[in-house]
């Protein structure tokens, strides 16, 4: 296991720990760190998803074949670190079909039991906000799967982020048996009644199915829509 924390970079190789200075978020290590990371794959696809355990058994079956496809496509696959629900979905289908995980979790949710033990590289992190931040500037593109108010957050913060121009990557919805109905159409009310720009509704890209979603990947086009101001 590789893993991260806030207090050191550990990396363990032959069940030996080493101790070495923390690549910081903004810190150059920390970027040169994952560019290597890159150089291997396509590049970073960071996954906001659920980590309820009690859903329909065919939200986890898409879940776990967007990973199988993110592996055979070469996308490295950065998610929250957690073992069950859709977290845990997406890891071993990725991880079964060869291909690379990095977990960013909070320290508390370690202490807790909650990290997934398959993972080879995980971020430990001091906090909640520090994990988003970290996923954020790992992210050469975003996808959010079914999951509640954490992944909302998630979702809705990072479409704030690029509506103000501090992201720039896309943003791609898996609206699987359409999870997310309610949520486009309440975007689509906001901007009928004019607190977003039509061309706001260019900030996201739905795809029902896994296929879908790297179909949008692999077209990597560049969207453009007006400033918030």
């Amino acid at each position: 296991m590789t893993s991260y924390s806030t207090n050191g970079f550990k990396a363990i190789q032959n069940n030996t720990p080493s101790l070495i200075p923390y690549p910081k978020s903004g810190d150059c290590r920390f970027f040169c760190t994952f560019a290597a990371m890159k150089q291997e794959m396509k590049g970073n696809v960071c996954v906001f998803c659920a980590s309820s355990a009690n859903i329909d058994v065919r939200y986890l079956e898409a879940t776990r074949e967007l990973g199988v496809l993110l592996a055979h496509e070469g996308w490295r696959c950065v998610n929250g670190g957690g073992a069950v629900g859709l977290m845990g979905a997406v890891t071993d289908g990725t991880l079964d079909a060869g291909g690379q995980v990095t977990g960013v979790i909070p320290k508390f949710m370690v202490d807790n039991g909650w990290c997934y033990d398959r993972l080879e590289d995980v971020i430990v992190t001091a906090d909640m906000h520090q994990r988003k931040q970290m996923m954020s500037e790992m992210a050469d593109a975003v996808i959010a799967l079914p999951g509640g108010v954490g992944t909302l957050e998630e979702l809705l913060e990072t479409l704030t982020w690029r509506q103000l121009g501090l992201v720039q990557v896309p943003i791609i919805i898996l609206n699987t048996l359409g999870y997310y109905d309610a949520l486009l159409n309440m975007l689509q009310h906001a901007i009928d009644e004019g607190f977003m720009k039509s061309s706001h509704a260019k900030l996201w890209q739905v795809a029902a199915t896994p296929d879908d979603v790297i179909a949008l990947l692999n077209e990597n086009q560049t969207i453009e829509f007006e400033s918030k101001y």
